[in-house]
């Protein structure tokens, strides 16, 4: 057996040969217990490096609408149910405290004659107040107001239309007294206050009330009576007034008018009940004018008081 000392030399090519072979089975090794770890992460090739999260961006924000309140209306307070009327009679008394609604006469119980406390009365009901006029149609031989040969707002026995006693004349009649009432209302709002003293006209608010009653003078043709009305309501409209009615009563209608019906446009003002609960089931008579009831009077206590009518 030969010594181990003297075992022959290889040559030096032989020994980097091997080397060479260790080392490279050795690299196989470590790149197989490396390789699952590179797996793991994919690469893109087109960065060079590992791919970055996406992330979600957030959801837009929807303004959430939410409905506006519906306003709510204000109510409109109903109009009083109770009030009172004045005119010369009541010019000593003491009038109510307290008013719902008020209606104040301008004249003095006829045509052409004041109410000598206008003033007072209007002053008292205030400036909303309702107003009422007396008419009439007595004819040429009963009054000095009698118009005569004018032709303003019409004919009035003239030349072209010849004779006192016609439906013209009887028209300019019931025309000019209620432009003398207006007038002297007029004079009473400036003296308050409630208008300039050179204003000529009232506020078209102002509702005007005819007073239509036998206590005033009439003429036997009914057909002249209801002229003189159509003259009055003319002349009222043609200052304004847009809200003009009439009071009477059905009978004294009837006997003055003969039941026209020219005025259904025009509100009604029913006198005549003796109780608020009579005045309550007249609200549901037909008005005279054959237009809608407005009011009805009755008498208590000596005080003129109203129902206006649902």
């Amino acid at each position: 057996m030969k010594d181990p000392m003297h075992l022959t030399e290889l040559p030096l090519h032989a020994v980097r040969g091997r080397a060479l072979v260790a080392a490279c089975a050795a690299f196989l090794v470590l790149l197989a217990i490396v390789a699952p770890v590179f797996a793991a992460e994919p690469i893109d090739a087109r960065d060079g490096g590992t791919a970055p999260r996406r992330i979600a961006p957030p959801a837009p924000k929807v303004p959430v609408v939410r409905p506006s309140p519906t306003p709510t209306a204000t109510p409109t307070p109903p109009e009083p149910a109770l009030g009172f009327d004045v005119s010369w009679p009541q010019c000593n008394d003491d009038h109510p405290a307290h008013i719902g609604f008020a209606i104040v006469g301008v004249d003095g119980g006829r045509v052409y004659k004041p109410n000598p406390c206008l003033v007072e009365q209007l002053e008292w009901a205030g400036e909303g107040g309702d107003l009422y006029i007396n008419t009439a149609n007595p004819g040429p031989r009963q009054s000095e107001y009698w118009p005569s040969g004018v032709d303003q707002p019409r004919h009035c026995d003239t030349d072209e239309l010849p004779g006192a006693q016609t439906m013209s004349c009887a028209y300019v009649y019931g025309w000019n007294a209620a432009a003398d009432s207006y007038a002297r209302a007029r004079d009473a709002y400036a003296e308050l206050g409630w208008i300039d003293s050179d204003e000529d006209r009232l506020s078209s608010d102002i509702t005007w009330w005819l007073d239509v009653e036998t206590a005033n003078s009439w003429m036997r043709n009914r057909e002249l009576n209801v002229a003189s009305l159509h003259g009055a309501v003319d002349y009222l409209e043609s200052v304004g007034a847009e809200d003009i009615g009439f009071y009477s009563t059905p009978l004294l209608w009837w006997r003055i008018t003969a039941g026209t019906d020219d005025f259904a446009d025009h509100a009604a003002w029913h006198a005549g009940g003796h109780t608020q609960e009579e005045a309550a089931e007249r609200c549901e008579h037909d008005a005279f004018t054959g237009g809608s009831l407005r009011f009805v009077q009755w008498i208590e206590d000596g005080i003129d008081r109203n129902l206006r009518c649902p």
